[in-house]
């Protein structure tokens, strides 16, 4: 029987730190050879960090990679060892060194560049030309990045028609909601197509907006899922993988005979990683059953969660501060705090006014009561009322209206943000999508902060991330009542969020269609809001663009989010309607 031992290295990474990541890429070659592996293979950019962004327009960080890769290689021996990194000639290429025996061996260029949505590679990357497939032993397999796999015809069927019997895709695709099955059925049509075994690696962790989900798959010649990782989470992945059972497949398939005749030798870059015979036989490792894929909830609050530790850790800060009001988003941005960072690194600041109500306040405190976090409270009544006896004669002969709301709201962003310098605390905003998309937020004011921990996350999906937590706690870890009182800012007596906007399980919809789907107003207005209340919302989206763009990141969670992903301009004319 022909097998092979494979690991794949799914790590988090660190933008910039090079001496880091080769530090743990080393590790990990170290750990895969003792453990019996003949090739080991470790994430798109795993030296850099993914998104290294402008970092590539330093030559001296091209360098740094480059000497990283040096090391690397030195410490590389009776094992194949594929890492992405920079490479460059005349230009700077998206790249995957394969490395034995303490040399390079060859180094494969991404051959397509995504240049959309989050990604601007274009910006910094020349493109591949050339597929190329390795020889170790008797094993044949190709080497390609990322985006390389999703086209049908791109690198991984020239690598499969020229022989390779294994096609490993090196990998820091980002997360959101739905693509861990969506990239799934891609790769299983990949594979049977090809009639090859694929090996997809993702990266893991978070970089400022962006979260990758690991999730890492492997999939047999027919497309069946052989290993599906773990999502969220480092793992060093060891299997043994039947090369028999490829070379079964293509005798019984005519398809593919056809395809190879029109394939010539110019097509096939063959490259001999070496020839040497295997080590006596070994006990096979038998993949476990593959991981089930989580719930929407699970997944999303696994992605805050870890986007929300490696954005403080990684950015060197020791605790964070979040504005509590009683409310569903702030309680949820906490829970989510402590599950990331531990009690201890999590402080409350509860800021009541005279629109407090007594139900907020009992909420806050059960949340911190449940949570065994640490509260301030700081009343902010005496202060609001200083500002209006210092705008009096401004204001003279004006109702009270929105300006007055907001001075509440910034005042408590002060308080907040006074606390933050004083003394190195991080500040978590608590606004959702459904806010920031139209403009119910102030800013300045509870826009305030370093990090939006659910800016792309819909009003409705706050609930249900809520009510999944509380069933996953065994009880109403986020107090009950702060699940169905109707949402209030309490800038004024009596004060609801249905006074400004539809409600949310009227407005979410429109918002999709609008923010990520591109609808146009005739498929809005078929959604259950009036044609009106159509107009006010897409009025309402356009115009706060100018307080987006103001905002602190958050984490990017839906197909598509504001900020790096949908790009409007401010000044801006055009309407949908």
């Amino acid at each position: 029987m022909k097998t092979l031992r494979l690991a794949l290295a799914q790590i988090n990474t660190t933008v910039g730190d090079i001496e880091g990541n080769t530090k743990r890429i080393i590790q990990l070659i170290n750990e895969a050879t003792d453990r019996g592996a003949e090739i080991v293979a470790f994430p798109e950019l795993a030296v850099t960090g993914y998104p290294p962004e402008d970092l590539l327009l330093k030559p001296q960080f091209i360098e740094d990679n480059l000497h990283a890769i040096r090391e690397i290689k030195n410490t590389v021996k009776d094992i194949v060892v594929v890492v992405g990194a920079v490479d460059k000639d005349s230009d700077i290429y998206n790249a995957a060194f394969v490395m034995n025996n303490s040399r390079v061996v060859d180094v494969y260029h991404k051959m397509f560049l995504p240049n959309y949505s989050v990604f601007d590679e274009m910006r910094y990357f020349q493109k591949g030309n050339a597929p190329k497939i390795y020889k170790a032993s008797d094993t044949v397999f190709g080497v390609n990045i990322c985006e390389d796999i999703w086209y049908p015809d791109g690198p991984a069927r020239t690598q499969a028609l020229c022989g390779a019997e294994l096609i490993i895709n090196i990998n820091a695709s980002p997360y959101h909601l739905g693509k861990p099955a969506f990239r799934e059925r891609m790769l299983a049509t990949r594979a049977s197509d090809n009639l090859v075994i694929v090996a997809y690696l993702n990266a893991v962790g978070g970089q400022d907006e962006l979260v990758f989900d690991g999730h890492s798959l492997v999939l047999d010649q027919k497309g069946n899922v052989i290993y599906r990782g773990k999502q969220f989470e480092e793992e060093l992945i060891i299997l043994d993988l039947d090369l028999d059972a490829v070379f079964m497949s293509r005798l019984h398939d005519p398809r593919r005979r056809q395809e190879v005749f029109y394939i010539g030798e110019e097509d096939c870059q063959r490259i001999i990683v070496h020839e040497r015979g295997k080590s006596g036989k070994k006990e096979l490792i038998k993949p476990s059953k593959p991981e089930r894929p989580l719930s929407e909830e699970e997944e999303i609050y696994n992605a805050l969660v870890l986007g929300t530790r490696d954005y403080v850790r990684k950015n060197g800060f020791n605790h964070v501060l979040i504005g509590l009001s009683g409310g569903i988003d702030s309680s949820l941005v906490a829970t989510i705090a402590v599950d990331a960072l531990g009690q201890e690194m999590v402080q409350g600041v509860f800021m009541p006014s005279e629109f407090t109500s007594d139900e907020s306040r009992e909420d806050a405190y059960q949340l911190v009561k449940n949570l065994g976090i640490k509260v301030f409270e700081i009343p902010i009544t005496e202060v609001f009322h200083q500002y209006l006896e210092a705008l009096k004669e401004i204001f003279k002969d004006t109702e009270p209206g929105v300006a007055e709301e907001n001075i509440q709201a910034r005042i408590r962003g002060n308080l907040l943000m006074a606390i933050s310098n004083k003394f190195g605390w991080l500040v978590l905003t608590t606004g959702n999508k459904s806010e920031m998309s139209v403009g119910y937020a102030t800013l300045y004011g509870d826009m305030a902060g370093g990090f939006a921990v659910i800016k792309d996350v819909p009003k409705t999906m706050v609930y249900r991330l809520a009510e999944w937590r509380n069933k996953k706690a065994g009880f109403s870890l986020i107090p009950e009542r702060v699940l169905w009182k109707e949402p209030s800012a309490e800038l004024k007596p009596d004060q609801k969020d249905t006074d400004t906007l539809p409600p949310y399980e009227v407005l979410d919809p429109i918002l999709k269609a609008y923010v990520e789907e591109d609808r146009s107003f005739d498929e809005i207005i078929n959604l259950g809001c009036e044609i009106e209340c159509s107009k006010r919302v897409i009025r309402m989206i356009d115009r706060s663009e100018y307080k987006r763009r103001q905002a602190p990141p958050g984490i990017k969670i839906t197909p598509r989010a504001f900020g790096r992903d949908r790009r409007f301009p401010i000044t801006n004319r055009y309407r949908s309607y």
